[in-house]
């Protein structure tokens, strides 16, 4: 018998929350709920979801912390989230992706368009980067493929499985630019265009945490991102 994929939502109204839970039930996920931060932090432990879809505006800890310190847990650190937030400020959508969001919904949303987030999301995590090589040595920068693991002078990088794929997309298309929509389609598997600052938003956090070998990669100004020896 398959074991049906487990989504927690973090919602404090409850409306929000019957909907969401009933909509992910009849796409055959197993749901847990929380209505506030402290309890999200909780169950995200226990319940051990496979996904948290996790609204910002929660009351005492709101979603921007719950979303930090749910990445800072080695336990709950590999877990995908989707932000969900009323707040249609392109700010307040960056902020959620810069803190280790993998990607957002805006209330109010289409059921089916949250459902297909949470597929796409899903199936990223659980698909290994496809990659021609199994290896790539940069200089000092190591990518292993099969064992999804990236080393900066013998030193590993903790990637989620979005920037994993990302940085080895581009490593494997080493020189050759590629667009913000062709990202898009490869590597969060979008066929129709969403936000692009998505990508700018991950390559960002991707930079960050490669530190002194994100000099491997390059902004083409206007056009995307490159893979540079």
């Amino acid at each position: 018998m398959q074991v049906k994929p487990k989504i927690m939502v973090v919602d404090d109204e409850p409306d929000a929350l019957e909907l969401i839970e009933f909509n992910l039930k009849q796409a055959g996920y197993d749901v847990v709920t929380a209505g506030d931060g402290a309890a999200a932090l909780k169950k995200a432990r226990s319940a051990s979801p496979d996904l948290v879809i996790l609204d910002i505006m929660l009351p005492e800890i709101d979603g921007f912390e719950v979303c930090k310190l749910l990445r800072r847990d080695p336990a709950t650190a590999a877990i995908p989230i989707l932000m969900l937030t009323a707040r249609a400020a392109e700010i307040d959508r960056v902020l959620g992706l810069e803190l280790g969001g993998d990607d957002y919904v805006t209330k109010p949303f289409s059921p089916r368009e949250l459902v297909l987030r949470v597929n796409k999301i899903l199936e990223r995590a659980a698909a290994p980067a496809k990659s021609k090589r199994d290896n790539f040595t940069i200089g000092d920068l190591h990518i292993d493929v099969p064992r999804h693991e990236v080393r900066w002078k013998g030193k590993a990088i903790e990637l989620t499985a979005t920037e994993f794929k990302l940085i080895t997309l581009l490593a494997e298309r080493t020189g050759r630019v590629q667009s913000r929509e062709q990202l898009l389609r490869d590597v969060w598997q979008y066929d129709t265009l969403i936000d692009t600052r998505t990508v700018d938003t991950h390559m960002r956090r991707l930079r960050e945490k490669l530190g002194g070998a994100a000099k491997h990669l390059d902004t083409v100004r206007g056009v995307g991102y490159r893979f540079v020896e």
